[in-house]
């Protein structure tokens, strides 16, 4: 009898174990602040194990990621209301000193690997960040989490031809702006 109630369990730990980090990724691309992307990677885990748990596993990945795409755009529709009703505030993003940030780490790349590394993320980072939402999004679930168009029109509520549209159009603006990065 344990074995039936744990096996559900392993199965979701092991897709999310799969796809957590991948998503938090496309979360914090999407609203530029870690916080936020933790709190909608975590909203969405929680809501895909009370709503389709008993799902069959093949359905997670284009449940979890529509429900991860209705908390990304979401939190725009939050944030743009948020910041039209604070505009003549002004706001610091002092970050709070995190010391295990801070420590060396022994398995890391050399300085000037690390340096091309970092370069090279930063670049990435800032040409994904300038895509529009949509593009933005139907690239990384196509390229990150490999899913297909129909998978990836169905976590996005579009149509297939939508999806082919934006991948097309951001793997255009990808290539203009990284150029020889982009290989």
């Amino acid at each position: 009898m344990e074995d039936k109630t744990l096996e559900p369990t392993q199965a979701l730990d092991r897709f999310f174990a799969g796809v957590e980090r991948r998503a938090f990724r496309m979360a914090q691309i999407a609203t530029g602040n870690r916080d936020d992307a933790l709190d909608i990677v975590q909203d969405a885990m929680l809501s895909l194990v009370q709503r389709y748990s008993r799902r069959k596993e093949d359905e997670w990945a284009p449940l979890f990621h529509r429900i991860l795409q209705n908390g990304i755009k979401d939190w725009y529709r939050r944030n743009s209301t948020q910041s039209r009703c604070r505009l003549w505030l002004i706001s610091s993003d002092d970050e709070s000193h995190d010391p295990i940030q801070e420590q060396a780490d022994i398995h890391a790349a050399t300085p000037g690997d690390q340096l091309v590394l970092d370069r090279a993320t930063d670049m990435v980072d800032k040409a994904l960040k300038a895509l529009p939402p949509r593009q933005q999004q139907v690239f990384l679930l196509r390229t990150w989490e490999g899913l297909n168009v129909a998978e990836t029109a169905s976590a996005m509520r579009c149509s297939e031809g939508s999806v082919k549209s934006h991948y097309s159009r951001a793997v255009h603006t990808l290539r203009a702006k990284l150029g020889d990065h982009w290989e």
